[in-house]
């Protein structure tokens, strides 16, 4: 059975939605506070979200932000006001996948929710972030402590395809097969030397104990700073 975090902070409606939802067979949890929500996508995984983007605490747009640049892929619809139009713009630009507008039948909110599940799962996010290390790939950018760091655009296609897959073990022949199938740099030895690059623009200081990891006779990983 499909399960779904609804977001919501209006109790009535809240009941409301979980009741029809479960009539179909979802599982929902429901929380009513952006804090709440922060911590149940923390520890568990979910089909859908449906998030109300005025909640207290912590918004609905920072959460969706939030999640996004973690990697989170799950499909999420934004709830928002008949007339917010900036709030809806955001929210999509931010990550989301649908809206629904308040005030709404919920059989059409159930309607949208089965069109995201039938979704193939996809990598939605725009913006990675790992420890002080932030890529935008829509802006083509790396930065490091909020300084902008500049790398050739292999080195980004495979410093993006780390912070992508943190703490996953790659060897050399994946990573020249999955980044770079068609770059004349795509050998071992290119690989070597554009991940020494990376090493030394992020850690200039020490590349040894930099965020890339070598791992001998398995490969390379992306590893946080609490594990370097």
């Amino acid at each position: 059975m499909p399960k779904i975090l609804l977001v919501e902070d209006d109790l009535d409606l809240s009941a409301t939605i979980v009741l029809a939802l479960k009539a179909e067979m979802h599982v929902i949890d429901a929380v009513y506070r952006g804090d709440d929500a922060l911590h149940m996508l923390a520890i568990n995984q979910y089909d859908v979200i449906v998030l109300d983007l005025e909640l207290p605490e912590v918004n609905g747009l920072e959460i969706l932000r939030r999640f996004r640049s973690k990697g989170g892929v799950t499909p999420i619809i934004i709830l928002t006001g008949q007339n917010h139009i900036n709030e809806k713009e955001a929210g999509l630009d931010a990550g989301a996948d649908d809206y629904q507008t308040k005030p709404f039948s919920v059989r059409e909110l159930s309607a949208r929710i089965r069109a995201l599940l039938r979704r193939p799962a996809a990598v939605v996010t725009n913006v990675l972030i790992i420890d002080d290390i932030t890529i935008d790939r829509v802006g083509s950018s790396v930065t490091k402590a909020g300084v902008e760091i500049r790398l050739k655009p292999c080195d980004f296609a495979l410093l993006e395809f780390f912070m992508r897959h943190p703490g996953e073990v790659f060897s050399t022949q994946t990573l020249l097969d999955r980044v770079w199938q068609s770059d004349s740099d795509g050998t071992p030895e290119g690989l070597r030397t554009a991940i020494s690059r990376i090493r030394k623009a992020l850690d200039p200081d020490d590349a040894e104990l930099s965020m890339i990891e070598n791992l001998p006779k398995f490969g390379y990983r992306l590893r946080s700073k609490g594990k370097r």
